[in-house]
């Protein structure tokens, strides 16, 4: 088991975003702006969930980490905080799943 976390990850995203390093993939692509991190974020999600099909674990854990990276990607680029999205969920965990997906705003 390893000590590293989405925090870890976030904070090096954040990093290498405001880098001036044209060897960082994060610091391209961020400059690239949110709409080429979202379509990488969409890319990443389509591949996690064909691996999850296939049922190839080691796929799906690979394409999982690369979704992840790209939606704290998007997040910073759309400059919502990683604790936001924590507390978001945590918010959550009171009630079932079926109960938050009931209370939400009906559009």
């Amino acid at each position: 088991m390893t000590d590293f976390t989405l925090e870890d990850l976030d904070a090096i995203i954040a990093s290498r975003a405001k880098s001036s390093d044209e060897t960082s993939y994060t610091q391209k692509l961020v400059r690239k702006g949110v709409a080429k991190c979202a379509q990488k974020l969409g890319e990443e999600a389509v591949e996690a969930a064909i691996a999850a099909v296939q049922e190839d674990r080691k796929e799906l854990t690979a394409e999982a980490a690369d979704l992840l990276y790209h939606l704290l990607v998007v997040l910073n680029v759309s400059e919502v905080p990683l604790k936001d999205v924590m507390s978001e969920l945590a918010g959550r965990t009171g009630q079932t799943g079926l109960e938050e997906k009931a209370s939400r705003p009906r559009e």
